[in-house]
């Protein structure tokens, strides 16, 4: 599975809802992790840690309210863009779901296609190289689209994974990231791969990315990971 691919967690107690939204959302290149209430959403988000959420406000036991609220209180979640899906088209109902921390709001009966618009608008701020975009940082520039990257007009030679760990970087400079984190994104949930093999390809990104001279970009933090900058 390409780990290239956004993941939306779907949060929505209704079957025919929720298989319309996956079936379209996987059409549309994302990978979907899917969640029926809000006790599990909130166990997923743990597991899976998605790029978007699409959160369905009427749920049983724990409203999408309150997950919102929940997910926007922790600093480990906070960035997490949600898309609340409800029937309430009350402005006050709007109003309360924008106020809990809910990045967009679409009211039911919605039309997929501008659902769909909604989704990519939002992970254009969160996952810029997923949707093909081009990635500045200092000299660096990755064009996501093209898979080519220069370092001062200058073309680097970069192997896939070494692709994927900067545009992860460059998507968020400063981050810090951790080893099992990067495994995450870069070679996919899926694979088991030692931590050990980060550090590898840490190495080889640092190697490529001064290949025509200039300073390390790249910062290794102690007991914590990797961070651009």
């Amino acid at each position: 599975m390409s780990t290239d691919q956004p993941t939306v967690l779907l949060v929505e107690d209704e079957p025919a809802q929720r298989e319309v939204l996956s079936y379209n959302l996987e059409a549309d290149g994302f990978r979907v992790t899917t969640a029926e209430n809000g006790e599990e959403a909130l166990l997923l988000v743990d597991e899976e840690a998605p790029d978007l959420i699409v959160l369905d406000w009427m749920l049983p036991n724990v409203s999408g309210i309150e997950v919102c609220r929940q997910l926007k209180t922790r600093p480990d979640t906070r960035g997490v863009p949600i898309l609340m899906l409800s029937a309430r088209s009350e402005e006050v109902d709007r109003v309360r779901g924008l106020e809990t921390g809910a990045d967009d709001y679409v009211i039911k009966p919605y039309s997929v296609i501008e659902l769909m618009a909604r989704v990519r608008a939002l992970l254009r701020r969160t996952r810029p190289a997923a949707l093909g975009q081009r990635l500045e940082y200092e000299d660096i520039v990755l064009d996501s689209e093209t898979h080519r990257v220069t370092r001062d007009d200058k073309p680097l030679k970069l192997g896939p994974t070494e692709f994927r760990l900067l545009s992860t970087f460059m998507e968020k400079p400063g981050r810090v990231w951790s080893r099992e984190q990067l495994l995450d994104r870069v070679w996919g949930r899926d694979i088991y791969v030692d931590t050990r093999t980060v550090d590898v390809h840490i190495g080889r990104l640092r190697k490529a990315l001064c290949q025509h001279g200039g300073g390390d970009p790249l910062r290794t933090v102690r007991g914590a990971g990797y961070a651009l900058g």
